[in-house]
C-alpha cells in the first residue's frame, strides 16, 4: 500500500505519447494473456499437421493475430487517436501519476449516446502494482466529480462480468446494475448506473 497523497489526477496532453506505442502496447498485452497464448498454440498445433514448415505454423498464427488486432484498433475511433478523441468536447482522459513519474491509472469521460445529461466511464484502468490500493476508487470519484461539474446528472459503465473487482468497486460506489449484454443466453457485460 502505497500513501494516496502522493497521487496526483492530470489531463493528459502529451499526445504524441499515447498516440506513439499505444496500438503495439495494446497489441503486446493481447498476445501475452494466457488464453491468447493457448489459442495460438492450439491453432499452431492444428496447422503443423497441414504444413511442412514448423517455423510458418508457429508465425502464422501470431501474424495472423496481430492482423486481427490492428483491423480491431482501427475501427475503434477512441483507440486510434486516443489523444485527439479524448480532447475534443465534453471528452476528456486523466491519468493517475504517482511520484510526479509513475503513471499508475487512467479513466475516461465522454457523453452518453442518445441520452442527455449522462456521461460514460471509459477506459478505467489500474496498472498492476497499484492494485487493491484505492488507485481506482480515487479515479472513479474524481470523474464522478468532473462529470458533475461538467452539468452530467448521470454516470454509466459498462462492465465486463468476468472482471470481479470492477463489479465490487461499482457496487459499493453507489451504483446499481441497470441493464446488460446477452450472449447466448448469459449475461456478459453489465451496465452500472448512479445518479450524481
Amino acid at each position: 500500500i502505497f500513501p494516496l497523497s502522493n497521487l496526483v489526477i492530470e489531463m493528459s496532453d502529451q499526445g504524441p505519447y499515447f498516440q506513439n506505442d499505444t496500438e503495439n502496447r495494446l497489441i503486446l498485452y493481447v498476445l501475452t494473456r494466457p488464453l491468447a497464448l493457448l489459442l495460438m498454440a492450439v491453432v499452431s498445433s492444428g496447422l503443423r499437421f497441414f504444413l511442412n514448415s514448423f517455423v510458418v505454423a508457429l508465425v502464422l498464427p501470431v501474424l495472423l493475430t496481430v492482423v486481427a488486432l490492428k483491423l480491431l484498433l482501427w475501427r475503434s475511433p477512441d483507440l486510434k487517436h486516443l489523444y485527439t478523441y479524448y480532447s475534443a468536447g465534453q471528452r476528456g482522459l486523466w491519468v493517475a501519476v504517482y511520484d510526479e513519474d509513475d503513471v499508475c491509472g487512467c479513466v475516461a469521460l465522454e457523453p452518453h449516446n442518445g441520452e442527455p445529461r449522462t456521461a460514460e466511464l471509459k477506459r478505467l484502468a489500474v496498472n498492476r502494482w497499484y492494485r487493491r490500493s484505492g488507485v481506482g476508487r480515487h479515479l472513479l470519484h474524481f470523474l464522478e466529480k468532473r462529470a458533475r461539474a461538467q452539468g452530467f446528472r448521470f454516470l454509466v459503465a459498462h462492465v465486463s462480468v468476468v472482471t470481479k473487482a470492477a463489479i465490487g468497486l461499482f457496487e459499493s460506489s453507489g451504483y446499481s446494475v441497470s441493464g446488460g449484454r446477452q450472449w447466448l443466453g448469459y449475461t456478459v457485460q453489465q451496465e452500472f448506473r448512479k445518479d450524481l
